[in-house]
């Protein structure tokens, strides 16, 4: 685990921890080359320079967020942002996260990507990579 996605889990209490280092060695173990870091506060991983999947601590517990989400067709990635391709699921316990189903959406987001990376460039216009 890199040394600034760690001072992150470091600060939560031990329940979002235990589900933040599962979150992240399932990521790890799928995004074998993808680069990880902490980016604007939460850990983020990115293949190309393009974010793919990141977490954060919130009111409805620890979110897990594919920026390409929307389009995995995946029932439980059930909160979609508004003005983006994202989609989300919230944890609250590490016994809900269930592995095979990580793994699926780790997949499809190799496979499905839109290009965040160069959503300034292009005024907020997203274009499909993938």
């Amino acid at each position: 685990m890199k040394e600034d996605i760690q001072a992150y889990h470091d600060k939560l209490n031990p329940d979002e921890r235990k589900i933040c280092d599962l979150l992240c060695a399932i990521i790890d173990s799928e995004l074998t080359d993808a680069e990880s870091k902490v980016w604007h506060a939460h850990p983020v991983w990115f293949l190309d320079g393009n974010p793919i999947v990141g977490y954060s601590k919130q009111k409805e517990g620890m979110r897990l967020m594919f920026w390409s989400g929307a389009d995995f067709e995946e029932p439980a990635l059930n909160l979609r942002g508004e003005k983006f391709k994202d989609a989300s699921i919230f944890f609250k316990d590490a016994a809900e996260i269930h592995s095979d189903d990580m793994r699926r959406w780790l997949n499809k987001s190799k496979e499905i990507q839109w290009d965040y990376k160069n959503i300034v460039k292009r005024k907020g216009k997203l274009e499909r990579l993938k």
